[in-house]
């Protein structure tokens, strides 16, 4: 099993992410860092306690107050139109009383798994940023980083360009895309045609793995169906990145420098370049990143639905 630390803005495909985690039997879940990002950071600290003890995991997994605000000095945008006040659509847990400013057990953490760690930031990365500002030694010992973020060459999800993680700190993305060493990205190439269908949510309900699976992505769906009625489901940006620390084969990659856009306004604002030209050769001293830019949806199906409902959806070879 891969031991995983989860950077997490709590949000609906964030919870599926975590409902995934629990039911998966390739992944330890040590840790998750609630940030704040499509809630404030108190709603989102309360809405993981929440899930933990819904899970049977209540002071079995360290839960670690991240970041309140970005880098940028600037009040960050929320999206309960999303996903919901506390980002569990439907669901209102209320508030948690109890300590929340803890953001130094992650040391603890990457201490003691070093390089059996693997961190997965589905978030905003403020919180990550910090730890390569205070600990660039420290965190060279972990295994993997995976973020989901960035948009190459794709319509963005906040301006025509950017995407909503990277969009909401670029400065934090620089830093960690400066400071990370084994990194990929996860971008909305991706993430956007990873794809849960009603029919599936209905049947992971029906399997009873899950009781929160189908309320949440109704509510995703609602939301989505709305904005765009030609989509057929619900897009989960945040599972198929979980997925991605432990299922290699299903994407293809390149390693590619990355820029990221800083400029405080504009519609570039957050935006990632990545220079995909065939015949370019880059200078031996940059710094390249893993970056997925498509991958197989039958088998992130047939894989997703293995975890969610405790059956086998791989086809048989012949």
């Amino acid at each position: 099993m891969q031991k995983v630390l989860l950077f997490a803005d709590i949000g609906i495909d964030d919870t599926i992410a975590l409902i995934y985690s629990y039911l998966s039997e390739e992944i330890e879940l040590v840790g998750v860092v609630a940030d704040y990002g499509n809630v404030p950071r108190s709603l989102a600290v309360a809405s993981v306690h929440y899930l933990m003890k819904l899970l049977n995991l209540k002071d079995q997994i360290p839960i670690i107050g991240g970041a309140e605000v970005p880098m940028t000095a600037e009040q960050p945008k929320f999206y309960p139109e999303i996903h919901g006040e506390y980002g569990l659509g439907p669901i209102k847990p209320g508030l948690y009383e109890g300590i929340i400013e803890n953001f130094f057990e992650i040391i603890r953490l990457i201490e003691k798994y070093g390089d059996e760690l693997i961190i997965v930031n589905i978030g905003r990365l403020t919180s990550l940023a910090n730890m390569f500002i205070l600990y660039q030694t420290l965190m060279n010992k972990v295994k993997k980083i995976y973020i989901m973020g960035g948009a190459f060459w794709v319509p963005g999800n906040v301006t025509a360009v950017s995407e909503a993680n990277f969009h909401s700190d670029p400065i934090a993305v620089k830093i960690v895309l400066t400071y990370a060493n084994n990194l990929t990205i996860i971008p909305l190439n991706v993430t956007d045609h990873a794809i849960v269908t009603p029919e599936m949510v209905d049947y992971i309900e029906y399997k009873g793995r899950s009781k929160l699976v189908k309320p949440l992505l109704d509510y995703y769906y609602g939301f989505y169906k709305k904005r765009n009625p030609l989509i057929k489901g619900s897009p989960v940006h945040d599972a198929i990145t979980l997925m991605s620390a432990v299922n290699d084969d299903m994407f293809r990659f390149l390693n590619l420098p990355v820029h990221i856009v800083t400029s405080s306004t504009g519609i570039h604002r957050g935006q990632s370049i990545a220079d995909i030209r065939p015949y370019i050769q880059f200078e031996e001293t940059a710094k390249k990143h893993r970056i997925a830019f498509s991958f197989e949806y039958e088998m992130f199906f047939a894989r997703f639905m293995n975890v969610m409902t405790g059956e086998s959806f791989e086809r048989k070879k012949e």
